[in-house]
């Protein structure tokens, strides 16, 4: 089995884990995805461009963010494998991103441009429907950081970040965690001995 094939076949138990699809239509998705691979340290996306591409990590994992005008890099999201990635608003408005997307491991990806995406979604219902719910775990993973971000203490803050990104607590390094969490490397080092304590 090629890389393409395996990155494919993530996708498919993605989709058919949340909708029904025919293998008719599993083969027309099929043809809609390029299949892309980044080293780490490699970029999908730089701020000041125009996304061209929505993108499904079937393995690895990528960072989203920001840096603000002092220079400092704020992490808006983490995309390990089986979450979507992309910058919606210049995909859909043809304007610059503000975003850098960054492969932080080796990864493969499933890379889909717009109109293929509107093409697919008009076909295939169970495709539309498999991805609105991806969709809906990365606003709701935006949206608990951002309420967390005001109210939640750092312990709490990284007691959620565990709940939504299970598998990344031992695989990102410390100072990205701290980055998401909007709280210093020493703070998250001071939780994870507490609660290795417990």
């Amino acid at each position: 089995m090629n890389e393409s094939t395996s990155s494919f076949e993530i996708l498919r138990a993605y989709l058919l884990a949340r909708a029904s699809i025919s293998e008719e239509e599993m083969d027309f998705i099929r043809t809609m995805f390029r299949p892309a691979a980044l080293r780490s340290g490699e970029f999908l996306q730089r701020a000041g461009t125009v996304a061209k591409d929505a993108a499904f990590v079937a393995r690895g994992c990528l960072r989203t963010y920001v840096i603000d005008a002092k220079g400092k890099e704020h992490i808006v999201q983490f995309s390990p494998e089986t979450w979507w990635v992309a910058d919606s608003v210049s995909l859909a408005s043809g304007t610059p991103s503000d975003y850098f997307i960054e492969a932080i491991e080796d990864s493969d990806l499933l890379l889909i441009d717009t109109p293929s995406h509107e093409a697919v979604t008009e076909r295939v219902p169970g495709y539309a429907s498999g991805h609105r719910q991806g969709l809906q775990r990365r606003a709701a993973a935006q949206n608990e950081r951002i309420v967390s971000a005001i109210s939640a203490s750092a312990n709490d803050r990284y007691l959620r970040f565990l709940e939504i990104y299970p598998s990344l607590a031992t695989r990102v390094p410390q100072w990205m965690v701290a980055s998401y969490l909007g709280v210093t490397p020493e703070t998250v080092s001071r939780i994870r001995r507490k609660l290795a304590r417990k």
